[in-house]
């Protein structure tokens, strides 16, 4: 069976005398995607993901985590462990995520309103949502669940 090449099939692969080789690398780049809305699916991203609202407390919800504040700052020089939940407002959009931070309490500061762990993070009093402790076990404080 005859081609129409048969005649310059088995000739050697041209190489240009002026042109250096393309590396693999650059060969394939000009066989990618093309992205002309650069930016877009980063853009879908930040749409769908979900954000929390933040919960208002209560008054009795909150005299009760005034009340745990109260006694982890009695007991601070036993360096009690607590675990808080906050909430943290997000950056780009509406709403944010409540976080759990477990440690050791270090400092109350009713001035600057912020709880400081040892490790350095400072939480803001009205960002706290709930206080958990093996303090509250011994004393007669409500239990709030997350």
């Amino acid at each position: 069976m005859s081609s129409r090449y048969d005649d310059i099939i088995h000739l050697p692969h041209h190489v240009s005398e002026t042109r250096s080789r393309m590396s693999l690398h650059d060969r394939a780049a000009q066989f990618m995607p093309f992205a002309a809305l650069t930016g877009y699916d980063a853009a879908i991203l930040e749409t769908a993901r979900l954000t929390e609202n933040r919960v208002e407390l209560a008054e009795d919800r909150q005299a009760t985590l005034n009340a745990r504040l109260a006694l982890v700052q009695e007991h601070l020089k036993e360096e009690p462990e607590i675990a808080i939940v906050y909430f943290v407002p997000d950056a780009r959009k509406e709403g944010g995520a409540y976080r759990t931070v477990v440690g050791r309490a270090k400092k109350i500061d009713p001035i600057e309103r912020r709880v400081i762990m040892q490790d350095g993070t400072g939480i803001p009093m009205e960002d706290i949502y709930t206080v958990e402790s093996d303090l509250f076990e011994k004393e007669t404080v409500t239990d709030y669940e997350v």
